[in-house]
Order: structure tokens, then C-alpha cells, then sequence
């Protein structure tokens, strides 16, 4: 009987970013925590994988692994023959998520639903918060699946029939003719991609031009009929994504009608923890202090409890994409409450003085603030203000 060869169930890769050494496993999940410093360096240095391996006690151990990265995945135990085609779809959905970039923090469960739902051709809808990353995990998709894809940002549209259907125009020459659209192109693209962002924030008749078109029992779209052109069918595997903040909180978005909802199936995107941001800096910005990004991660964090107590003293919290912005900014030279002064105030209402939303915020930064000082905390027109 030959002897049995031990393969680890995760094998890493060490990467170098700053001073750092950091290893990730073939889905993109970040395992430095669970590895020693030496061993990374090493592993960095002679340029070979680590592989992860369980001794007799059932505890893991991290050692040098030169063979092939084997998939330990146990295969899927089904009663049903699969088809061929279906066992690829299936083989793609369960693995894509290699394919999420690292600065996008989802689950895999959701990416792999997300992946799912736009190979199965549904309508979908990415709905969270304000810069909570749903337009980068649409984009994603996008780029995942190799497909034709068109963008069209519904929010920024002053005239939803020039964007969706076309425009009448007068030649001199030969009088009036009907011009399409972009977006009568795109539907009519088989297995493109269509992103409908900021789907909240546009025209409520950009919504009744889009019914049909999201209806899996209809899929046209109806045109002026200025020369006799009637309907135009979406084509074959068309899949049309969006993006939606849906919440009282958010100010020019509308409240969205349900039958149009029924037309999406809903994938909702999650707010980081302050431990999730914090691993998100770290790995866009692996060139600053690590302390510092903390700080921006636990100020976010704060802020959003804030909000969502029945007293809250702010409407809303900080962002990731403020979060994001403030660590650009540590990156580019800036301090911590420079960077909070240009980013996170502004988006506070300063009426109140002291008692101001601003007021509030500048008090949970201020608690970050390496020098302690309390002297520049109220300017001298809040505190006159709140005399």
C-alpha cells in the first residue's frame, strides 16, 4: 500500500504591501491573523505557498506546500442526474466567488446569489445604504460574467423618454424623424448586461416606461410611434441590474412602486462592522498606519449606532465611501481631523451650535485626535449660537 499524501484543506499566498506581509487563500479571504510573522516573511522571501494541515489532535498548522492547489470542495450529492449544461452553470456559480474583487466586502453567500440570479437571466435589485458599495458589487457582476454592458445612470436623467426610448428631431431636408436610444440598443444586445443605477432617484415615468420592460410575461418596450414603430422585444438573455436606497433618510429618492419592485428579485447589500472596514482600508490603503485606519473604521461605526438609536442626535452615519475618502486623504498627508474637517462635517447640519449634528460628530472624532485638545472643538459662531 502506498503511502498517503497529506494535503492542506486552504493554501495561501503571501503578499508584501508596505511593510506588511499578507497572506490570502484562493477565494480572496485574508488569513494573516491565523499565520506568525516569520513564517509569512518566508514564505514571501523563497517565493512558495503555505498550506494549512490538521495534526492528530485536530488543530490546524501552517508549513511550506509545493504541490497543486486542490480544491477540497466534497462534490454535491444529488438523486437527480445533472445535465451537462446545468453542471457547468452550477460549477461557475459555486466557484465565482474568485472572481469578487477584494476591495468589495460581501459574503459569499450573497455574491454567489447575486452570480446566480444574473446567469439565470432575473431582473436585479442592489439595495443598502448610501456608499455601502452596491454600484462596485453591480459592476462586478458585470465584469464577471464577459458580457455586453451598458450603464445608464436614471438619477442624473432630466428626460427619462430621450434616455429610455429616443428623441423626435426636424431636418430641414426631410422633416421630422424618430432617433432611438442607447438604451433600445441595449435591450435589443442578447445576454447584455444593463445597469439601471440610482433606479430610486429617477422620474416615477423613467418607472412606467421600464414596466413592461422588466416584465418576464412581456419584455418590450414600447416606442413613439411617430413612424410607425410599434414595440421592441428585449433579446435573449438580456439581465438588467440595479441600484436603489430605499429609506426615509435619503433625500430626491421616491418611494418605489411595488408592482415595480415584484419585477427584481432584492439582494441587499450589508453594512460593515467596524472590524470589516477596518480589514477594507487596510487592504486599499496598506501604506498607511494601521492605527490610524482603525480610528476612521471605529468613528464610522459609531456614527451609524448613533443613527439607528430611537434618540439619535444625527440622521445618518458616516458612509464607506467617506471612509474610503478619509483614508485617501491619511494616505495623501492629511491628518485624521483634517481630513473629518473636508469630508465628514459637511455632510452635517451644523444648525444648533453645540447642540448641532456637526457639534455631535466633531465630539466622536475629537476622542481620536492624537493631541487630546479640546480648544478647537466648537468654533466661536457655534458657541454664540447656542448661547
Amino acid at each position: 500500500m502506498g503511502k498517503q499524501i497529506n494535503t492542506p484543506d486552504l493554501v495561501v499566498k503571501v503578499e508584501k504591501s508596505g511593510v506588511r506581509f499578507n497572506a490570502w487563500d484562493t477565494n480572496g479571504v485574508k488569513r494573516t491573523s491565523e499565520i506568525t510573522t516569520g513564517a509569512r516573511k518566508k514564505a514571501f522571501a523563497g517565493n512558495y505557498l503555505l498550506g494549512r494541515f490538521m495534526n492528530k489532535a485536530g488543530k490546524h498548522y501552517w508549513r511550506r506546500w509545493d504541490g497543486e492547489v486542490v480544491d477540497n470542495t466534497p462534490p454535491a450529492v444529488s438523486s437527480v442526474e445533472v445535465p451537462n449544461q446545468h453542471a457547468e452553470v452550477l460549477n461557475f456559480i459555486h466557484s465565482s466567488y474568485t472572481l469578487k474583487p477584494k476591495s468589495l466586502v460581501m459574503s459569499e453567500l450573497k455574491w454567489k446569489y447575486l452570480i446566480r440570479s444574473a446567469v439565470r437571466g432575473k431582473n436585479i435589485m442592489m439595495t443598502g445604504p448610501a456608499g455601502c458599495g452596491k454600484t462596485m458589487a453591480a459592476k462586478s457582476v458585470v465584469n464577471s460574467l464577459d458580457r455586453p454592458d451598458f450603464y445608464f445612470n436614471l438619477g442624473a436623467t432630466q428626460d427619462p423618454r430621450a434616455t429610455l426610448i429616443g428623441n423626435v428631431h426636424y431636418n430641414s431636408k426631410t422633416g421630422t424623424y424618430f432617433s432611438e436610444s442607447l438604451f433600445v440598443k441595449a435591450i435589443q444586445t442578447p445576454n447584455a448586461v444593463i445597469l439601471l443605477d440610482e433606479l430610486t432617484r429617477a422620474h416615477p415615468d423613467a418607472w412606467n416606461i421600464l414596466m413592461t420592460v422588466l416584465d418576464y410575461g412581456q419584455r418590450y418596450l414600447r416606442l413613439d410611434e411617430q413612424d410607425g414603430q410599434g414595440t421592441v422585444k428585449v433579446a435573449e438573455g438580456v439581465t438588467f441590474v440595479a441600484t436603489a436606497n430605499i429609506g426615509n433618510e435619503y433625500t430626491a429618492t421616491r418611494q418605489l412602486d411595488k408592482a415595480l419592485m415584484d419585477r427584481f428579485t432584492i439582494v441587499e447589500m450589508d453594512v460593515l462592522n467596524d472590524v470589516e472596514e477596518h480589514g477594507l482600508l487596510e487592504y486599499m490603503f496598506p501604506h498607511v498606519d494601521g492605527k490610524l485606519l482603525k480610528n476612521v473604521a471605529t468613528i464610522a461605526h459609531m456614527t451609524r449606532v448613533e443613527a439607528n438609536n430611537e434618540t439619535a442626535r444625527i440622521s445618518s452615519g458616516i458612509s464607506t465611501r467617506t471612509s474610503v475618502e478619509m483614508a485617501g486623504l491619511l494616505y495623501d498627508g492629511f491628518g485624521l481631523e483634517e481630513s473629518a474637517n473636508v469630508c465628514v462635517y459637511p455632510q452635517y447640519d451644523a444648525t444648533g451650535g453645540v447642540d448641532s449634528e456637526r457639534t455631535f460628530v466633531k465630539q466622536i472624532v475629537q476622542k481620536f485626535i492624537d493631541d487630546g485638545s479640546s480648544d478647537d472643538l466648537f468654533s466661536e459662531d457655534e458657541i454664540q449660537e447656542a448661547v
